[in-house]
């Protein structure tokens, strides 16, 4: 398989990276912030302009900062992703004068021995172009000058860029990845599981609350099946947060929730299961996604004190709206079971996608109907007709009646119980529509 190209985008902080990612994907994939420091880790996503395909990384910013106790950790990935690139984008910005540490900057990256184009952002008109004079002391022949916000010279940027594009030839359609969120509460480990699954530390991890900002999509091969790890904020209420950039980054872990095919809720499991634990099995089991929980910090139970079973039934006892995701005590530091996590969310997928043919669902109805007869909310009898599967994600049944009445909720859960046993629907919300005949 041929090897995409890499375009990395680099700079200082809130000169318009993110604005720019956003631009060449043509949608909202990078949280943009009007305050510096927004992206800590780098955010890479396949892109097509064109005819041509790449990878485009999106980087944190290159400061060092006494307001930001991760700036270190922050620039060296972004060197690393510089090192990594085919093409460099170096990202300047418009509205002020060239700093001393920008030039020292472009100089290294030189040294790179990479395609570099040096962009000035924010440059909104004609007359603010004459500022350019200032930047072609880096000894670049070309200087772009473009508006990633208002969208301004970037066709002119493009059209350069894809001259030192390869064309990308792919035999066959590629497989699209099995997208897995990783979700949870702050400091629960998200980052170091997608790091234990990748093999290296791609993403940082400290031991700072709200260290992971906006959501990372890592890809990662497994007997030749692709996966996408999506890793998101740290879920607690906005009430507690102070940080403007965190906020952004819950409501943007919230919403790419909506874009995984897969929900994997991370707990820590010397603080197990909290308020907030139960909050964010709530949005799980909202978005009718698949889902599967995982324990992490295995490592640090004492065996005696606790077994399995009875951290099990503590779980699911706290959180019993979802107790048909499968759980899993796993090991971020040690790497106990982490892989497991793969093959659960493989599975409940397909479960997931199941659709069950009319015919058997009916003989499973005709059989409740005469053993277990459905109940109202009144405590009276209804009759059901027959069902039929309307939908997959989340699996949804129709079931007609003569009645307008609800079931009863207890009557509700019972009837999903038995459904998901006998068709295996184990790691998947079921859901029921009643309809009047």
């Amino acid at each position: 398989m041929q090897k995409l190209v890499r375009v990395v985008i680099v700079g200082f902080p809130n000169v318009g990276k993110s604005t720019l990612f956003n631009r060449f994907l043509k949608r909202k994939r990078a949280l943009v912030h009007s305050l510096p420091g927004m992206t800590r880790d780098q955010i890479e996503t396949p892109c097509c302009l064109q005819d041509r395909k790449f990878i485009l990384v999106d980087t944190g910013g290159f400061f060092d900062s006494q307001e930001e106790p991760l700036s270190l950790m922050i620039k060296e990935k972004a060197w690393k992703a510089a090192k990594g690139a085919n093409v460099i984008l170096f990202v300047l910005d418009g509205k002020r004068e060239l700093l001393p540490a920008e030039e020292d900057l472009f100089l290294s990256l030189r040294k790179l021995d990479k395609k570099i184009f040096v962009i000035v952002n924010k440059i909104d008109t004609l007359l603010e172009e004459e500022k350019l004079v200032d930047y072609y002391r880096l000894g670049e022949e070309m200087i772009f000058a473009v508006s990633a916000e208002h969208k301004r010279n970037l066709e002119y940027l493009e059209a350069n860029i894809l001259d030192v594009l390869p064309f990308f030839e792919s035999e066959k359609e590629e497989e699209k990845p099995l997208r897995i969120a990783l979700v949870g509460r702050i400091n629960v480990g998200k980052s170091s599981i997608v790091n234990r699954l990748c093999g290296e530390e791609r993403l940082i991890v400290s031991e700072i609350p709200g260290t992971t900002r906006d959501s990372t999509d890592t890809l990662i091969m497994r007997s030749k099946k692709s996966f996408c790890l999506i890793d998101t904020a740290g879920l607690r209420r906005l009430s507690r947060t102070k940080d403007k950039r965190e906020k952004a980054g819950i409501i943007k872990a919230k919403k790419d929730i909506n874009r995984a095919d897969v929900i994997c809720m991370i707990m820590d499991a010397q603080e197990f299961p909290t308020h907030q634990d139960a909050a964010v099995a709530r949005i799980a089991f909202s978005s009718g996604k698949p889902l599967l929980i995982a324990l992490n910090k295995w490592d640090l139970i004492q065996k005696s004190i606790s077994s399995p079973e009875e951290i099990r039934k503590k779980v699911y006892g706290r959180l019993n709206f979802v107790s048909y995701a499968p759980f899993l005590s796993v090991s971020a530091l040690t790497g106990k079971r982490i892989i497991k996590i793969l093959d659960l969310a493989e599975k409940v997928y397909i479960n997931g996608c199941k659709r069950i043919e009319t015919s058997r669902l009916n003989k499973f109805l005709a059989l409740i109907n005469e053993r277990y007869p459905p109940l109202s909310k009144s405590k009276r009898r209804i009759k059901i007709k027959y069902m039929a599967q309307k939908r997959i994600l989340p699996p949804t049944f129709a079931l007609f009646t003569h009645s307008r009445a609800c079931l009863a909720p207890g009557y509700e859960k019972y009837f999903i119980n038995l459904l998901r046993e006998k068709f295996d629907f184990w790691g998947t919300p079921v859901r029921l529509v009643l309809r009047r005949n």
